[in-house]
């Protein structure tokens, strides 16, 4: 049977169409895709990202260690960054190693360890693409401003030493002691950046107390022009967050903070060990009270006085004396909202103000209260709470008292506020952040 030639040339054309389909379908199949064929060099600069790029991202992470004096904290932000808003913090993981790197004056070499334990905590944080777009930064606190100046400078350089090597954004200034103005200025960027006060909004800014174990610090924002003029240079700073300029006066005493007042009341001296047995009799102890007390390495015996005299009286009249003109006020603390924090916070969990796990508000009065409660308890020779509790208690009432906040003032105590934690740390990383993102550096 023959076909027709025109209905051969046409089951010829659709014999070649089919194939030539199959063809092309096999060809797209086999070949790889479009990333697998990019130079190796384009792959290895997405791994070194600028922090351009990360931007273009959504996230931006900063890593701060906080170099305290009982422990070193590393704290991992990571922000959303979006065109023309706010940065906002997505999420944080944090890690504790003790003890704090001043433990290791004498021998640097042993703090090295330790670092590479919460640097493996970042590794493991950070995507790896990312690490080389992440600044990495060490500020300590107290804990070092108090060791010898070149017993410092060689445990920073240790540190600096072990960053330079970990694939992070390093700077050798990255690592650095933090000197009180900045530690305050950078609590109240945490606080204020948590609640809202930075972004131009309606919401007021609110001043910071922080009690820690070498210094305290009081930070607040400067609204009257004549204010400023009066008050020391030193202790204000000018800067801008989100194209709005803030006046901070921040002031940090060193050798104010807890432990170190507790040494200065009982009677010794920081830094300078007492020659012979380490013994210290104070009139803020139970007089039948004796027993040892660490602190900067160095153990004391400690003992109460005699008995006879009233507790809290004697213990008030010897706080009084040893703060008298160290602690200067602050015009305008009266009629601002404050956070307090570290001690503040403890001290009046100890006592039973707040709940351990969620904070709460106090007034002065209280912590003035407290102290005549546990001295005088101490006096009917009830010492069920911590022997130094009567001496740290009266000592934050004539603190609060010195920075000119009255008996009624009320004062917001916090250790998280949505859920994160009101570190320095947050403050500090998240002003580097701002900074990275303006001028190409922190």
């Amino acid at each position: 049977m023959r076909f027709p030639k025109l209905a051969f040339i046409f089951m010829f054309v659709g014999c070649l169409v089919v194939y030539l389909t199959y063809v092309k379908r096999h060809y797209d199949d086999s070949k790889p895709p479009v990333s697998d064929q990019l130079p190796q060099h384009r792959m290895d600069t997405h791994k070194q990202s600028t922090s351009a790029q990360v931007v273009s991202e959504n996230f931006q992470y900063g890593i701060m260690l906080d170099a305290g004096s009982t422990g070193t904290r590393i704290h991992i932000f990571k922000f959303q960054i979006e065109p023309n808003e706010a940065a906002k913090l997505a999420h944080e993981t944090f890690r504790a190693i003790k003890p704090g790197l001043s433990a290791y004056a004498d021998d640097p070499e042993k703090s090295k360890e330790g670092l590479l334990e919460l640097l493996k905590v970042a590794k493991d944080t950070v995507p790896d693409r990312l690490w080389s777009s992440s600044p990495l930064m060490l500020r300590a606190t107290a804990g070092l401003r108090l060791l010898p100046g070149e017993k410092a400078t060689i445990l920073l350089d240790k540190v600096r030493e072990v960053f330079s090597e970990s694939l992070f954004l390093y700077r050798p200034d990255s690592v650095s002691i933090m000197d009180g103005t900045d530690e305050g200025m950078s609590a109240w960027i945490t606080i204020n950046f948590l609640l809202g006060g930075l972004h131009g909004s309606e919401t007021p800014t609110v001043g910071m107390l922080d009690l820690g174990g070498g210094s305290t610090q009081i930070t607040l924002a400067l609204q009257d022009e004549k204010t400023i003029q009066t008050l020391p240079i030193d202790y204000v700073t000018s800067f801008q967050m989100f194209n709005i300029s803030h006046a901070l006066y921040s002031h940090s005493y060193l050798g104010l903070g807890l432990m170190s007042t507790r040494l200065a009341v009982l009677g010794g001296f920081e830094g300078q060990p007492l020659a012979g047995p380490q013994e210290l009799v104070s009139p803020c102890l139970a007089p039948d009270y004796s027993g040892q007390w660490e602190h900067a390495e160095v153990l004391y015996t400690v003992k109460g006085q005699k008995a006879g005299e009233p507790i809290y009286e004697t213990c008030l009249t010897k706080v009084e004396k040893m703060i008298y003109k160290r602690v200067r006020k602050i015009e305008g603390v009266k009629d601002m909202d404050f956070y307090a924090f570290s001690y503040y916070y403890d001290r009046a969990v100890d006592l039973g103000l707040i709940d351990e796990s969620t904070g709460g508000t106090v007034r002065v009065s209280d912590y003035i209260e407290g102290a005549k409660k546990v001295c005088n308890n101490m006096s009917a020779g009830g010492i069920k709470e911590s022997p130094f509790l009567c001496l740290d208690l009266t000592y934050i009432s004539v603190l609060l008292q010195e920075l000119d906040f009255p008996p009624d003032k009320e004062l917001k105590l916090a250790r998280q506020i949505n859920n994160v934690e009101t570190s320095w740390a947050l403050g500090a990383t998240f002003y580097c952040i701002e900074s990275l993102h303006k001028h190409g550096t922190c």
